[in-house]
């Protein structure tokens, strides 16, 4: 067993490794929760932080459907302006015969298209939605009376945060409006 000389001298460089020890076991959760706070600070002052959803729907457009089809589309451009997420639910048009389906059409091989209906659509905070024929549309049943070019549908979309978006869809011919 090896003597120690000289005690004191030992005794100096424990207790200089303890300070540094327990200066770094400090340091780390302080600079952590420091940076953490600037973090969050600069998120508040950006104004993001914990702002509802802020849902602008507009560019409401209805295919004019042909002669004996049952079903026509719609579309709507959805912006959410707000800082949190949120949710489409449900679409309802008091004019027409039944239900309005929220559906999403998919490719099969050989080109062949196909719809599958959806249950909601997220709407992600700053972004938006863009309801195309070869993306997120609704399926709306055809009412008994013709509608006609320029007539308007009302369409109320329910969201999960932002609740009910009333807003008017132009009846347009297919084909001569960009729906993107």
């Amino acid at each position: 067993m090896r003597r120690i000389r000289d005690r004191a001298s030992f005794l100096r460089g424990l207790d200089r490794r303890r300070l540094r020890d327990g200066t770094l076991a400090v340091l780390v959760p302080v600079v952590a929760c420091c940076t953490a706070l600037v973090g969050l600070t600069v998120w508040v002052g950006a104004g993001r932080a914990g702002s509802p959803a802020r849902i602008r729907v507009t560019e409401g457009r209805v295919l004019l459907p042909s002669v004996g089809v049952p079903e026509t589309a719609a579309f709507f451009r959805i912006a959410n302006e707000g800082g949190s997420a949120d949710t489409l639910l449900r679409i309802t048009a008091r004019d027409v015969p039944g239900p309005v389906t929220l559906s999403q059409h998919r490719m099969k091989p050989g080109n062949a298209a196909y719809r599958s209906a959806l249950d909601s659509v997220s709407v992600p905070p700053g972004e938006g939605l863009a309801m195309s024929p070869t993306g997120v549309d609704l399926t709306v049943p055809v009412p008994s009376e013709a509608w006609h070019t320029g007539d308007r549908v009302p369409f109320t979309l329910e969201f999960r945060r932002g609740g009910p978006v009333r807003v008017l869809a132009a009846v347009v011919r297919p084909g001569t409006v960009a729906l993107r």
